[in-house]
């Protein structure tokens, strides 16, 4: 059989990465496979996405070993401001004195590079890079996945976090809802005249939302953030075409002046919106975790932090498992962490939907009314405290490793 381990991941991305380090630190080995190439995906400017990582997700790094890596890269998230395109009705989400943030932002690539390096020194993690997957097979003895060069990798559990595209999941006949929204993200990096402060600003346009996320400043001292900038599919050619001085207009026009006089900070790019979830995201020796299973709009930036929860509440259940002698492909166990995970990750992203949906009805009486809607949150500190702690991850029944 070879080396036969207790996990085979297929996708080594943000979410398999960690599940591989946060499994390797409980004792379990796995084999990762991923189709990319490292030195592409660790390269300066390839993905030029940032990603709020909430309080529960940095617990999770912490609890791993990955804090020391990162936390001179991230800014933390002091507070989010929430608009409808800036007309008054504004609502602030500060935490109390004392609290922790609401979050750190990271760049993508500073994520991957920890992991990447965190990966590379642990025993129990055998990344297989460059590689096609070309047969999948689970029965009641175990899994395993053929490469194209002939490699067999044996495991107990088959898990797919290869993202929304997932063809292991694909491949499993699981039931996929989704829908197009026929939204683009536009992804670009900025530099500002003003500090941020650690806001993040969510100011919502008919069009979609309009997201500025802190990021820290750089060697030169210059301010930095992060946009998001929803646009309709057909518009987007046409904003990823302007010519950088009027791109910057559109969103000068846009921003109100809150950051100051504002340059580009790196090229832009863009990826399509949509919402799928699965009617289940077990099956036979198979667990689905990240995008494979939930993939939501960015609007409150959970997509990421979703995933490292359902990394969190695997390992738990795989862990709790193995101390009985069961083993990590168990039925049992698999159906737990269906449980943990199917109805929590079903409800943000219905949440999400609605929120993309409800501001994106034009015309002057919705916009007063969510504006009303806004100013009774804003004036509720309970309420307010509520959706806080949604955003820093600390609702529900958290995993261990996602607790401080």
């Amino acid at each position: 059989m070879g080396d036969k381990r207790e996990l085979l991941i297929l996708g080594g991305g943000l979410v398999g990465m960690t599940l591989a380090l946060a499994a390797a630190r409980r004792g379990m080995a796995s084999h990762v496979v991923d189709r990319a190439d490292p030195a592409e995906l660790l390269a300066e400017g390839f993905d030029g996405r940032a990603s709020a990582i909430s309080t529960a997700s940095w617990n999770l790094f912490t609890n791993i070993g990955l804090a020391d890596a990162l936390e001179q890269h991230g800014c933390p998230i002091e507070s989010i401001a929430v608009t409808d395109g800036m007309k008054p009705g504004r609502l602030d989400f500060t935490p109390a004195k004392g609290d922790s943030t609401l979050g750190r932002m990271f760049a993508n690539r500073q994520l991957r590079l920890a992991l990447h390096e965190a990966a590379a020194a642990e025993p129990l993690i055998a990344l297989h890079s460059r590689a096609n997957v070309t047969e999948r097979h689970r029965d009641e003895h175990g899994v395993h996945a053929v490469l194209a060069d002939g490699t067999r990798l044996n495991a107990a559990l088959m898990i797919a976090a290869e993202g929304r595209q997932s063809p292991t999941r694909d491949d499993a006949g699981l039931v996929v809802a989704k829908w197009d929204y026929r939204h683009r993200a536009i992804i670009a990096g900025l530099t500002h005249a003003k500090p941020h402060n650690g806001v993040a600003w969510e100011i919502f346009y008919p069009a979609g939302p309009f997201a500025l996320l802190p990021l820290r400043d750089d060697d030169q001292g210059r301010h930095r953030s992060a946009l998001v900038w929803t646009v309709s599919e057909e518009d987007a050619a046409g904003v990823l075409t302007l010519s950088e001085r009027a791109f910057l207009a559109e969103v000068e026009r846009r921003m109100h002046g809150v950051l100051g006089a504002i340059a580009a900070d790196g090229p832009r790019s863009s990826y399509p919106l949509g919402f799928h979830h699965t009617a289940r995201i077990t099956g036979q020796r198979l667990a689905l975790i990240g995008d494979a299973a939930h993939g939501i709009h960015p609007i409150a930036g959970q997509g990421l932090n979703l995933g490292l929860r359902d990394v969190g509440a695997l390992v738990e259940v795989l862990v709790d498992g193995m101390r009985l002698g069961l083993d990590p492909g168990d039925a049992q166990l698999l159906a737990r962490y269906e449980r943990w995970r199917g109805l929590d990750s079903f409800s943000v992203a219905l949440a999400t939907d609605g929120l993309t949906r409800l501001f994106g009805i034009p015309g002057r009486l919705p916009s007063a009314i969510r504006r009303l809607g806004m100013g009774a949150i804003q004036r509720t500190p309970p309420l307010k405290r509520w959706f806080m702690d949604e955003a820093r991850g600390v609702t529900g029944k958290l995993p261990e490793l996602l607790q401080g």
